[in-house]
């Protein structure tokens, strides 16, 4: 071992922990330093062969370092204190640069005080990886939050990985690492190596706050071209000015559900997926014709198993890679909603997987999951509990909802396992799970989240008019209430109940279905006790559920007209739509995230036939007041035969309080119903306005020939009534003249 150069100033104990990386306050020794002997300039340069320090603005020669230790440590007198560079000979290949030690403190004391109050926009504005300009100099500037880390370097291509290069500063007040590394751009890999308390060097670690990330399976986080992103020029003002009021739930909502990466793959191109220029080009026409009003994402946050669908992001700043850059996203909500399409997003606060480059144990200790599997495991995942009792943790995951929709301008979000979150006990047998402060099973941490996202979604400036959408499947109270009234603060929740209700009632031979009408009529017992969404989610089209067909039974044709009728119920029946692609032409496979949907389908007319019912569908839906302005309402619903189990028969009124009028009929069984009454206020001409067994649907085209009027005879408590044939298998709708 050499023997430290006198004219260093640096003690033997500082020069070991220096060279072996554990130094608790690197910018103390490294830099520029003025000591009894003069002016020095320390730099760990590993690998370097000779280091000479130059004046920045002159270029001239302010001193040549020596190698004070093997392990590229260099130290020595420079004529005068003055901002520099290091002109480094790196055995042949020279560079010259500004010495990262040179710079003072990044974060200044109002942004670290904001930060250990666990503020979200403290959060988006200080913490990740930020190109900037210090002192003149371009650079990146990088923060991250590891408050029981004894040492963080920022390491990556730039110095070969080297934790030893790039130690950072901590700042106590908000137990925040950071460090500005100078003429480093955009588009630069990085991770972060920490050191646990204990001296142990963790698995690198990806920055949880990247705004972009390498391609899976790789998983280094890349320093974004935040201009790119935050300077987006955005020409979507008129839709965002009116968004508030095409989200509303009083607005036609009709939601076309996407994994992006496997919607629509190139076999030609080894299978690959569109990148979001290319989903622009397809996917925002397609919805466009289909008569949606929103495209939902399930996650697209970088996630590293493909597999999970993006259900276990680890980057929940970062638009995943497999898509494209993060300024490719922005440009497609831009193109969404100059088409007049919204878009949603899945988002997942409830969990988080546990691969070593990720969140957990980020510091060495759980800092974003429970220390006790009993609250930080999730036993049906295999994935870690978010903290949220935690206020950092919260912070961070509220920053992420805020960076959706400020970043991106996304119309909504949709927050996946709600119920996992509100509830200890959840898929937990007894023993196995941890009371809350009360003894109760409530997770009362997750409550407050819940309410403080939703809180911050609806009055945050710049995201006016987003909605959050829960997808809840018990039978919490309140979950769409407001906040100051004891409810979660949610927009709308997804109406799981009606869609098991009613997948379980279509499942059944229609000759057994007298015997399960109740599930088809149950929904609207409680169909006002929530703003709900009826959801044909993925989630009823994998592992091993089938497809929506493949749940009809029947023949094929009676497999495809009992679809187009139940399309038919869902559509008139109160709350906004969702359906999953693939749904929409009736494919016969389930979900597979590694293939397309069976677009091939398409040449058959009976398929064609249904994706144009929904297309129809959905125009009617949106264009009919009666079908959508009083959804939440109950004066926008009435039962005019709800009892007739022996049929499979249910009509329905529609109204939107001012005079339009419709009434719907479903015939749940193959035999056409003739001269079937229904008792109806308004006298006069109805006019059949859809027919889910139209020819052109690829039905048997039994009807009512386009219109019926009225007969001046009572039934079902109203003074007129129309007498119908009814369609096997089929709804129908009719709208007062």
């Amino acid at each position: 071992m050499f023997d430290p150069d006198p004219q260093a100033g640096l003690a033997a104990v500082d020069l070991e922990a220096l060279v072996d990386a554990r130094h608790p306050d690197p910018f103390s020794q490294l830099g520029m330093h003025r000591t009894s002997s003069g002016v020095v300039v320390r730099a760990m340069l590993p690998g370097a062969a000779s280091v000479v320090v130059i004046e920045r603005d002159s270029g001239a020669c302010l001193g040549k370092l020596r190698l004070i230790h093997p392990n590229g440590l260099f130290a020595g007198l420079v004529e005068r204190a003055a901002p520099y560079r290091l002109r480094i000979d790196w055995h042949g290949t020279e560079q010259e640069i500004e010495d990262t030690y040179s710079f003072g403190p990044l974060l200044d004391e109002a942004a670290l005080n904001r930060l250990a109050c666990s503020d979200p926009y403290a959060v988006l504005q200080c913490l990740g990886a930020r190109p900037d300009v210090l002192d003149g100099v371009p650079g990146v500037r990088f923060a991250v939050w590891a408050p029981n880390a004894r040492r963080v370097s920022v390491v990556g291509d730039f110095n070969t990985w080297d934790g030893r290069r790039h130690p950072m500063r901590f700042r106590h007040t908000a137990g925040v690492w950071e460090l500005f590394v100078p003429r480093l751009t955009a588009g630069a890999r990085y991770k972060y190596e920490i050191l646990a308390c204990e001296g142990h060097a963790l698995p690198l670690k990806a920055d949880p706050c990247a705004m972009q990330t390498e391609s899976a399976p790789a998983t280094a986080s890349i320093v974004a071209d935040v201009s790119r992103i935050e300077q987006f020029e955005w020409t979507d003002g008129a839709w965002m000015s009116s968004r508030a009021a095409r989200q509303t739930p009083r607005a036609p909502i009709a939601i076309y559900e996407v994994h992006a990466q496997s919607w629509l793959r190139i076999d030609e191109q080894g299978h690959r997926g569109l990148n979001w220029t290319e989903l622009a080009d397809r996917l925002i026409p397609y919805a466009i014709d289909m008569g949606f009003t929103h495209l939902e994402f399930l996650p697209i946050a970088e996630h590293p198993f493909g597999g999970s669908w993006g259900y276990q992001p680890l980057s929940p700043f970062a638009p995943s890679a497999r898509l494209g850059l993060p300024e490719g996203f922005a440009a497609f909500v831009n193109r969404a909603h100059a088409a007049g399409l919204g878009v949603i997003l899945d988002w997942v606060s409830a969990h988080f997987p546990n691969d070593a480059h990720g969140l957990v144990a980020f510091d060495g200790t759980p800092l974003y999951e429970h220390a006790d599997p009993r609250e930080g495991y999730h036993p049906d995942w295999n994935t870690l509990i978010y903290n949220l009792g935690r206020n950092e943790v919260a912070a961070f995951l509220i920053a992420s909802a805020l960076a959706w929709l400020l970043r991106y301008h996304v119309d909504g979000l949709r927050v996946d396992a709600v119920a996992s979150m509100l509830y200890r006990d959840y898929s937990r047998a007894e023993g196995q799970w941890v009371p809350n402060i009360h003894g109760g099973r409530e997770n009362l941490e997750a409550i407050a989240f819940l309410k403080r996202v939703n809180h911050e979604v609806a009055h945050a400036p710049g995201v006016g008019g987003a909605v959050t959408i829960a997808e809840e499947s018990t039978a919490w109270p309140g979950v769409t209430a407001r906040a100051e009234d004891g409810g979660l603060g949610f927009n709308f929740k997804w109406n799981m109940g009606w869609m098991h209700d009613t997948l379980h009632y279509m499942r059944e031979d229609p000759i057994h279905r007298r015997y399960h009408h109740h599930n088809m009529s149950f929904g609207m017992v409680y169909a006002y006790s929530e703003r709900f969404v009826l959801p044909l989610s993925h989630d009823e089209v994998v592992h091993g559920k089938g497809s929506l067909l493949g749940k009809m039974p029947g023949d094929t044709w009676q497999r495809l007209a009992n679809l187009r009728a139940y399309f038919g119920f869902m559509w008139t029946h109160p709350g906004k739509k969702l359906l999953f692609m693939g749904g929409e032409f009736a494919q016969w496979a389930e979900f597979d995230h590694d293939a397309s949907p069976q677009w091939h389908l398409l040449d058959d007319a009976l398929h064609q036939g249904v994706q144009l019912l929904v297309r129809d569908l959905n125009r009617l839906y949106t264009h009919e007041r009666a079908l959508h302005v009083l959804d939440a309402e109950p004066g926008g619903f009435e039962w005019l035969v709800g009892d007739d189990d022996d049929n499979s028969v249910f009509a329905y009124r529609r109204c939107d309080g001012s005079g339009r009028e419709l009434a719907v009929v479903c015939n749940f069984t193959p035999v056409p119903r003739h001269g079937y009454r229904i008792g109806v206020q308004r006298p006069g001409r109805w006019e059949e306005i859809m027919n889910t067994d139209a020819s052109v649907y690829g039905g048997s085209n039994a009807g009512n020939a386009g219109r019926v009027v009225t007969d001046p005879i009572a039934s079902h408590g109203k003074p007129q009534s129309l007498l119908l044939t009814l369609p096997p298998l089929a709804t129908i709708v009719l709208r007062a003249q």
